[in-house]
């Protein structure tokens, strides 16, 4: 990804275009008000504008700064602009069917040589009332002899390289129609909505009331069905619209509720007839929802919208008046100054209640204030994070050890998970801190006064694991640790490597060497964001969110760019607060964090507006009930996920993350999305499933760290037809980025990618375990689904450092013809590649396709390719 020119314009790929583009804009306004004084054409003097602050809607956007919305806001300063690919359109719901008389385009300098200006009564079907193959861009006044309640410009053939733009689009004509709602104001559109059930991911409750006639909400094929929304108070209702796709309701009721759950039937019917409905009624209540007895169709019940009118309550249904941000960060949040009696009394009582539990449900946060901490040897559990509340690591001093050892397990590491530390200085007392960790372990901005040993006492098994952002003086010992990656820090020195060792902007590192040794190392990180954390900003709790940087090394710290914000912006969750009060707080502009717990969510967390922090403390966990995803993140600029855990439910999550709705084609290359710390996990702790863990459709993201693990062990029972889940990691987006990418035991392909230019550096991953024979793993003509499979579209791609492992407990004949598979052509490139076969439990015969040595016998050792093709 490259960095765009700055400036207030800065949205096309050269300084000088920005600057034309500037000069265009002023010029235009100026223009423009000149015009407010002057008549441009006789039909506009006897005719309204219609379009004015009504909702509009697009095909796509270049970014987040040019919405659809700006186009109809009157503005001459803000800009509609889309994705530079053809077709694409602008449309806008007038609100009731309208005469049409004429339409103003005012383009920006990216205008279309070939469009349509349509009008619908639906939203689906249109009818052309004007058409060019000859457009000249500027100002264009079009007179249309048409009506509709929806009008929409679209473009079939671009001018420039770059998209559709529009300054302003404007529709003028007389109302009159006959489908306009009773008096009142809607109340539903883009508020909290809720489903019964959702027919699959791609239909989903938010889809209703969304203003956009081009996406639906639609259920199971089963009776009864409801959909309802949270209208955020006590609200006076006047008619509620129904916008039924072809499967509609033939029975149902409009009902309305104070607390969403004792109902008040307001309509009833058993003739419905489909189509579009207008139905006045009389009624109160914060909810509103519509419920279905009967289907019309064999199919279940489907709503282009679901629109409710009336009169909004003065905060009836929420007497505290609009959500709060900041509050207390709950009990499970530990904060010690030195002056704290006890520390390491507290700290000792945290770690044998998580030594060992591995699947239980405590989470804990500990925080240090800054200041000097001598004697302490804080010994790091399950679900634990350890955290200095200094705004750089040195002003938080820790003359002493934190520490991670594998005594619960005989000295075995490989299952130290889930447990981090971060943003603070140790100074270990025998001269080396032991972190002898495995996956979802990270080690972030920590300034260690000495060396670092990597290995449990006794040297045992480990399998790491993750450095960024950290100074270490003295030497890493990894020893015995199988594979680890380190990010944009310092060290002393780095003593050996098992098999994979990886690099990327650290100072100090080990020259490349792979195979021998097995050292990976890229001088810089092409790009990377911190993480954000929370600190201490006088006596008041505030967010740290660090700046972009591209091609890294090095340290960030101290004096980190970026920006603070106050925990007064944030909503503090806590275990038991709805998914519906957690997203009212979303839509109402607070950022969000998660205190330590388990939370149950019965709807996904809409993350919708751009920049928007999502943090979480203590290892918090979120678990999906009834198969619905756990958190949805709309195609937005610059939103930051770090640090939580998402836990499949027994319903079956079409995904448990995903990040932009399929087909999402804006831009995100100066403000990506990062997701850091954040993890997700399929069975072990409770009966789960999910069809995909990650999806990732928004281009332009980070992936910094995680570990995505369909469980082989736990407190609850694992198989290969008990905790289902086909595919850990799916990018469909272009320029992703995944920086420490740890990814396991899927029953198809662990990672799939079918973005354009995505780039992985370090890749961890273990098959399937319970493969009951080979047939189960069989990908049609291949043997065995691969670790990490671009698709046969993609033609740039680029990975460093990627490892596959096969222990095929179940049956150890099973045979992976290979452990990557990529197209072959030039664009496409892997360095240093390995399989592994351990034990003998099962083989692989090539590294990537049909190249690469295979592995064989029992003795565990890998098989590589130094380049491909």
């Amino acid at each position: 990804m490259l960095a765009p020119p700055t400036g207030p314009t800065a949205l096309r790929p050269s300084a000088p275009l920005s600057r034309r583009h500037a000069a265009a804009a002023v010029i235009t306004a100026l223009i423009a008000s000149l015009l407010l004084f002057v008549p441009s054409h006789s039909a506009r003097a006897a005719d309204t504008l219609l379009s004015q602050g009504k909702t509009a809607t697009a095909s796509s956007t270049e970014n987040g700064g040019t919405p659809a919305s700006a186009a109809v806001d009157g503005n001459t300063g803000t800009r509609w602009s889309s994705a530079a690919a053809d077709p694409q359109w602008l449309q806008v719901d007038l609100g009731s069917t309208s005469t049409i008389s004429s339409v103003a385009l005012n383009w920006e300098t990216a205008y279309a040589k070939s469009f349509k200006i349509q009008t619908s009564a639906n939203g689906t079907d249109w009818t052309d009332a004007y058409s060019t193959t000859t457009g000249t861009g500027g100002n264009q006044t079009l007179a249309v002899n048409a009506s509709g309640r929806y009008v929409r410009m679209y473009g079939t053939v671009r001018a420039t390289q770059y998209g559709y733009s529009l300054w302003e689009f404007q529709v003028y004509g007389s109302t009159g129609g006959t489908t306009p709602p009773a008096a009142g104001t809607l109340l539903s559109q883009g508020k909290t909505a809720t489903a019964s059930s959702t027919e699959n991911a791609g239909t989903p409750a938010s889809a209703a009331v969304d203003g956009n006639t081009g996406t639906r909400w639609s259920s199971a094929a089963a009776d009864p069905q409801w959909l309802q929304v949270d209208l955020g108070s006590t609200s006076t209702i006047s008619s509620v619209a129904l916008n039924w796709e072809a499967a509609y309701g033939k029975a149902f009721k409009i009902q309305t509720s104070a607390n969403g759950t004792s109902w008040t039937d307001i309509y009833s019917t058993t003739t419905g007839t489909g189509g579009n409905q207008t139905l006045t009624v009389s009624g109160t209540g914060r909810y509103v929802r519509v419920y279905g007895t009967a289907r019309g169709t064999g199919y279940g019940y489907s709503l282009w919208e679901f629109q409710v009118f009336g009169t909004a309550g003065d905060d009836g249904g929420n007497p505290g008046g609009p959500i709060q941000g900041g509050g207390d960060l709950g009990p499970n949040v530990k904060v010690f100054d030195p002056s704290t009696p006890n520390i390491q009394g507290q700290l000792d009582q945290i770690f044998a209640q998580q030594e060992s539990n591995q699947f239980g449900d405590a989470r804990y946060q500990v925080f240090f204030k800054p200041g000097t901490y001598n004697g302490l040897n804080d010994q790091v559990g399950f679900y634990t994070s350890v955290s200095g509340l200094g705004k750089n690591p040195d002003d938080v001093q820790i003359n002493g050890d934190i520490t991670v050892d594998a005594g619960w397990f005989n000295g075995n590491a490989t299952q130290n998970f889930w447990r981090s530390v971060e943003n603070l200085a140790i100074k270990p007392v025998a001269g080396d801190d032991r972190w002898a960790v495995a996956q979802a372990a990270p080690f972030r901005r920590i300034h260690v006064q000495g060396g670092l040993n990597l290995a449990p006492n006794g040297y045992g098994w480990a399998s790491g694991g993750y450095i960024a952002d950290s100074k270490i003086d003295g030497t890493v010992g990894p020893y015995s640790q199988q594979q680890w990656y380190t990010r944009d820090s310092s060290i002393g020195g780095w003593t050996n490597g098992v098999w994979n060792m990886v690099f990327s902007g650290v100072q100090g590192a080990p020259a490349q060497g792979f195979p021998n040794p097995v050292y990976t190392t890229l001088a810089t990180t092409p790009e990377s964001r911190e993480k954000p954390y929370m600190y201490l900003d006088g006596n008041s709790y505030s967010v740290f969110v660090p700046s972009l940087r591209q091609n890294a090394s090095g340290v960030s710290w101290p004096n980190t760019p970026g920006t603070s914000i106050p925990l007064t912006q944030f909503y503090v969750a806590h275990p038991g607060d709805s998914a519906a009060t957690i997203n009212a707080a979303l839509a109402q502009g607070l950022n969000l964090v998660f205190t330590p717990g388990i939370y149950h969510v019965d709807q996904p967390i809409n993350v919708t507006r751009a920049n928007t922090v999502v943090l979480g403390l203590g290892y918090a966990t979120l678990v999906p009930d009834n198969g619905v995803d756990a958190m949805k993140v709309a195609d937005v600029d610059g939103v930051r996920l770090a640090g939580f855990l998402i836990d499949a439910g027994s319903g079956n999550s079409p995904q448990l993350l995903q990040v932009g709705a399929p087909g999402s084609s804006a831009s995100h290359s100066a403000n990506p999305t990062t997701i850091q710390d954040v993890f997700a996990r399929v069975g072990g702790a409770r009966a789960a499933q999910a069809q995909t863990a990650f999806e990732i459709n928004s281009n332009d993201v980070i992936i910094d760290h995680t570990w995505i693990w369909r469980a082989d062990h736990g407190s609850a029972p694992t198989g290969w037809n008990v905790n289902p889940a086909d595919i850990g990691l799916k990018v469909n987006g272009n320029n992703v980025l995944a920086t420490g990418l740890f990814v396991e035991h899927f029953k198809k392909y662990d990672v799939e990618w079918s973005g354009q230019n995505g780039r992985t550096i370090f890749f961890q991953n273990e098959k399937a375990y319970d493969a009951p024979n080979q047939a189960a793993v069989q990908n049609g003509s291949i043997r065995g689904f691969a670790a990490y499979k671009v698709d046969d579209n993609v033609t740039t791609h680029e990975g460093w450092g990627l490892g596959s492992y096969c222990n095929y407990t179940a049956d150890p004949s099973i045979i992976q013809d290979h452990g990557f598979e990529a197209p072959t052509t030039a664009g496409v490139k892997f360095h240093d590649l390995l399989v592994v076969s351990l034990g003998g439990m099962g083989q692989y015969a090539h590294v990537i396709n049909n190249t690469g040595p295979g592995t064989s016998g029992t003795s565990t050792v890998p098989s590589t390719v130094t380049s491909y093709p």
